[in-house]
């Protein structure tokens, strides 16, 4: 028998409102999502489920930073489930300005993936300032959540990736917005 993907992971206590979780890289962010969606899935169906997953998947030194949702729960049929191959624009830009082009790449086909969303029940979404890198405005995301019973987006939290460019500057703004809306602040790692 495989090993459990949630072994060692706690679904969020949670079955309504509003929540972020939030920490620096490969610290259970996604995981966590996975685990809450897992748990929302068994006991209350796939009716009414958006999955929005827009991590870039990064290697660094042999470890997988990022990743998607279906890493650790593939969303059953039923589940409306919009992934973005997104670019990690600190890591993939040649330079600053090459970084902002690629966030503005994401952030528009990120667009059309919210927009394609159906109106939720409940909405998990993997990496949710990535839309937002390239210029700080979380609102398309937030359009898309509202209306949702439960609502549990993961956001990197951590200056490891850098803090004076303009992609890190946007992500921060967004961040903070996101904790604004947010009912539930969830800080995973140190």
């Amino acid at each position: 028998m495989p090993p459990d993907p949630f072994a060692a992971t706690d679904a969020l206590p949670v079955d309504a409102g509003r929540h972020l979780v939030v920490g620096p890289s490969n610290v259970g962010k996604t995981r966590t999502t996975a685990a809450t969606l897992a748990r929302w899935v068994e006991s209350r169906g796939t009716d009414g489920v958006v999955v929005l997953d827009f991590a870039p998947e990064v290697e660094r030194d042999g470890d997988l930073l990022g990743g998607r949702i279906d890493r650790f729960y593939r969303p059953p049929d039923g589940c409306w489930y919009g992934v973005l191959d997104a670019h990690a624009p600190r890591s993939d830009g040649r330079d600053d300005e090459d970084a902002l082009e690629l966030a503005r790449s994401n952030a528009e086909r990120a667009r059309r993936l919210l927009d394609a969303a159906p109106s939720p029940r409940a909405v998990f979404v993997n990496d949710a300032t990535i839309p937002a890198q390239a210029d700080g405005d979380p609102t398309p995301l937030l359009a898309a959540c509202s209306g949702a019973e439960l609502a549990v987006c993961n956001a990197f939290e951590s200056d490891e990736l850098g803090t004076d460019d303009e992609v890190s500057k946007n992500e921060r703004a967004a961040l903070d917005a996101l904790a604004a809306w947010a009912d539930g602040r969830h800080r995973l790692g140190r």
